[in-house]
């Protein structure tokens, strides 16, 4: 299945199916796309360009967000939060006289009930509490126990500290224990560097 987007390229800003992304809108561009989306679905599609050039070739893969709330200030601005749904494959960018971006795209069919056996669940909170030491991170363990295997490495996925290029690999990763160990590798890597190096990089 097929359908047209309207895309928020944007560096490092990821977002997963089930998981919440704040965003403040304040180029006119993306504020009429949040006015049409509005105005239709609610759903915008977000995307990582792959690089910082204006009409950046974009990632082949992002995921669909509906805006779930949504504040408007004086001046047009807007604060919304996006709830991931479905991940896409962009097909092709359309030709359109909107001020933001449009693609064909198709949906990205998920696994069901995922998850990871006690062993591989085990050693990722290991790692998970490795990685926080090394970096300076105070994290409420407690919490993260409590969280199903989805939500916890989804949502580590999205929040996590790597570059654009790890974050889109985790993104298009094809299911949760591939997802799961690739951020154990990138937890290896990046925990190796100093936190304060900003030139720790896999691109």
């Amino acid at each position: 299945m097929s359908r047209k987007l309207s895309i928020f390229p944007l560096t490092g800003a990821i977002l997963f199916p089930g998981l919440q992304l704040p965003l403040h809108i304040f180029e006119p561009r993306y504020r009429a796309m949040i006015g049409d989306a509005l105005a239709r679905d609610r759903r915008i599609g977000m995307i990582q360009p792959a690089d910082s050039m204006e009409s950046a070739p974009l990632y082949d893969v992002g995921c669909i967000g509906k805006i779930d709330d949504v504040e408007t200030s004086e001046d047009g601005r807007y604060n919304i939060v996006l709830t991931g749904e479905k991940r896409f494959r962009v097909l092709r960018e359309l030709e359109v006289t909107t001020p933001f971006r449009q693609v064909e795209a198709e949906l990205i069919e998920e696994p069901v009930e995922e998850y990871l056996s006690l062993g591989e669940r085990a050693s990722f909170e290991h790692e998970s509490r490795k990685f926080a030491d090394s970096q300076g991170y105070a994290i409420d363990w407690d919490s993260v126990a409590r969280l199903d295997d989805v939500s916890l490495i989804n949502g580590v996925s999205q929040i996590a500290p790597f570059d654009a290029a790890a974050k889109q690999a985790l993104l298009e990763a094809p299911n949760l224990r591939e997802r799961c160990d690739l951020l154990v590798q990138l937890m290896e890597f990046f925990g190796r560097g100093d936190p304060d190096d900003e030139h720790v990089t896999l691109q």
